[in-house]
Parts: structure tokens; C-alpha cells; sequence
């Protein structure tokens, strides 16, 4: 089961970077160097009961849940506009604070979606083809969705999310012209949303030369740049980095990766991203093998998901791609996302059993 040994393997060895990562600060913002992997370890845990969970559902069973679940996590993410339950943190709201716990919607909206899509685009195959009773009534709906998301100032939820719909369409047979023209149709859109927000243009400026704004802007990529320089080829060794001693921002999360990169080299960088391209291509061989075109559309959207955020967020932190807050699937410390991925691996499982030879 090479699906459940890649998921398995990167979230253990998640949870080793985390601590890596984040021991020395946590044992100075929190007085106890175990905080984030003790955490970690519970998140994975939780993820992987889920998962196991997850395989032994049938997943035909989530066409009944698919629309409640949906309508659900568009509810949980207008709770996160609620004083006293909604969460902020760097200016963005993306969390619903629960004891001990900050839960982050986003997250399972993603899969939600999926499942919703893959409900949908089996009843309605035979109409993508037309543009006002197939593809448009998609984009109104995913409008709504990013436009919450947007309002959270989470632009890389939503543009995943855009980015997963898309491609399920294009799956199922929807025409590239109206991909196209939606495209072009957006595009305006897309530019008033980056030049009307400083943040984001700050962002666009240090991606373009950060050297510009080394010490504010662009100082998140220059430290990554320079954990991923110093690990040369075999890197410096587990637990030797340097730039997560209070040099880079978010090491333990969203750039996990330059710490990776810095103890365990370009060799380390190379296997963790073999692991995540063997991952998503049997996943995709899943699909390609479903019993039913449910099946299918499920696990193709699971692959995209975990393929997409595992690129972009490699794209990121090697400064190919302006900075977003996207986890690194499996990684990336923070409870929503590994659970919700583990879970999402174990429903891509069940489908797995429905199909010709082992993934």
C-alpha cells in the first residue's frame, strides 16, 4: 500500500522536523522545548485514528454527506466572523478557537468541496458541456466560497480551492473554453484584489527582488534562501540548522521545508519530493481505476489537493512562487491541516479497494 506508506512515513518524519524546528523556541516562548511536538504527535495521532476510520467507510457513503457537509463548513466559515469564537492572528481570521485548539474550516471546506464536486459532477456529467446549465452554476457557487475566504484574508485557501475546481471540471469534460474565459473574465478581478492591498503588493515587490526590502518584505524568502544554501548537498546534519534560531519566520510551519533543506541538504529536499510526486501519481492511478465515476472524481480531487499544496508550498519557500500561507501537507506542524489530510488519505484508501491491483 504505497499511498498509506508514503502518508505514514512523511507525517512521522513531520513530526521529527517539527520538533527540530520549533524545540529551541518553544522553550523560550513557552518553557517546555517539547510544546509543538507534543502537539504534533497528538494532531497525528488524531489524524491517523481518522484515517483508519476513513478506510473502512465506504466512501459511497459520503454522497449521502456530501451536500450537508458542504452547507456545514460554509457555516463553520462564517462562525470564524463571530467575536468570541472566530480567531485572528497576523491580521488574518481563519480559526475557530476551541479549547486548546484553534480549528481552522479552510481546511475541511477544501475536502468538502471535493466531495461536493464529486457528488454533483456524476449526476451532472452529461451537461458540463454547456456552458449556463454546467459550468457557470460551479463558478457562482466557488464564488461565494472565496470570496469568505478572501474576506479572511486567506487568498491561498482560496486560490487551492479555484485551483481543485478547475481541474475536477476539466476531468469530467467541461470545455477548456470556458476555463479560458473564465480565466480572462477573472483576471481583472484577481489584479484589483493585489493592487489594492499592500500586503499582497509587499508581497508581489519581494518576490520579484527581495533584496529590495531585506529586512521586512522580503526577509522570509532571503532566510529561506539561505537555510536551503547552507544545507548544501547533505546538509548540516538532524537538529543543526541555524536559521531557525529566531532568523526564519514560521520554520516549524509554513517553511518546515528550509529547515529540512538546511539539516538534510538537497538530498533530503529531492526524497520528500519524490515521496510527494509517488504519493499523488498513485493516487491519480486510483482514479484512473475506480469502481464508478464517484470514486473517481474523489479520489482525482484528493490527488490534486495534496499535489497542489505540496507544490505550491515547495514553490514558495525556494522563491518561485510569492509567499501564501499554505501548509506543506503532512509536514507542516498545525492540527486542521494533518488531520484533515490523513483523514482524506484514508477515504482515498477505501476507493482503492474498489479497484484492480495495489496502490
Amino acid at each position: 500500500m504505497i499511498v498509506l506508506m508514503m502518508a505514514v512515513i512523511l507525517t512521522c518524519f513531520g513530526v521529527v522536523m517539527v520538533y527540530s524546528a520549533s524545540s529551541v523556541m518553544a522553550a523560550k516562548k513557552f518553557h517546555d522545548g517539547f510544546f509543538f511536538l507534543k502537539r504534533q504527535s497528538l494532531y497525528a495521532l488524531i489524524g491517523f485514528i481518522g484515517m483508519g476510520l476513513a478506510m473502512h467507510v465506504d466512501y459511497h457513503v459520503w454522497k449521502k454527506w456530501a451536500v450537508p457537509l458542504f452547507l456545514g463548513t460554509f457555516f463553520l466559515l462564517l462562525l470564524v466572523f463571530v467575536p468570541g469564537i472566530g480567531g485572528t492572528a497576523k491580521g488574518a481570521s481563519r480559526w475557530i478557537r476551541l479549547p486548546g485548539f484553534n480549528f481552522q474550516p479552510s481546511e475541511l471546506a477544501k475536502v468538502a468541496l471535493i466531495m461536493y464536486m464529486a457528488y454533483s459532477l456524476e449526476k451532472r456529467q452529461e451537461k458540463l458541456k454547456q456552458f449556463m446549465s454546467g459550468f457557470f452554476p460551479y463558478m457562482l457557487i466557488l464564488g461565494v466560497f472565496i470570496a469568505i475566504l478572501l474576506a479572511q484574508h486567506d487568498m491561498g485557501a482560496a486560490l487551492t480551492m479555484l485551483v481543485v475546481a478547475i481541474v475536477m471540471l476539466f476531468a469530467a469534460g467541461t470545455k477548456v473554453q470556458y476555463i479560458l474565459g473564465m480565466g480572462l473574465v477573472a483576471l481583472p478581478g484577481i489584479c484589483y484584489l493585489v493592487f489594492t492591498k499592500a500586503y499582497r503588493m509587499r508581497r508581489i515587490t519581494a518576490f520579484l527582488d527581495p533584496w529590495q526590502d531585506p529586512t521586512d518584505a522580503g526577509f522570509q524568502i532571503i532566510q529561506s534562501w539561505l537555510a536551503l544554501g547552507t544545507g548544501g548537498f547533505f546538509g548540516q546534519g538532524l537538529g543543526e540548522g541555524k536559521q531557525k534560531l529566531f532568523y526564519l519566520p514560521e520554520a516549524h510551519t509554513d517553511f518546515i521545508l528550509s529547515v529540512l533543506g538546511e539539516e538534510m541538504g538537497f538530498i533530503g529536499v529531492v526524497v520528500i519530493a519524490s515521496m510527494f510526486l509517488l504519493l499523488v501519481q498513485r493516487s491519480i492511478r486510483v482514479a484512473i481505476s475506480a469502481e464508478d465515476s464517484f470514486g473517481r472524481f474523489l479520489a482525482f480531487g484528493i490527488a490534486t489537493l495534496l499535489g497542489l499544496e505540496a507544490f505550491i508550498n515547495m514553490s514558495v519557500v525556494t522563491g518561485l512562487l510569492p509567499t501564501k500561507g499554505i501548509a506543506l501537507p503532512f509536514l507542516s506542524y498545525g492540527g486542521s491541516s494533518l488531520i484533515i489530510s490523513l483523514c482524506a488519505v484514508g477515504i482515498l484508501l477505501n476507493v482503492s479497494t474498489r479497484m484492480r491491483g495495489t496502490p
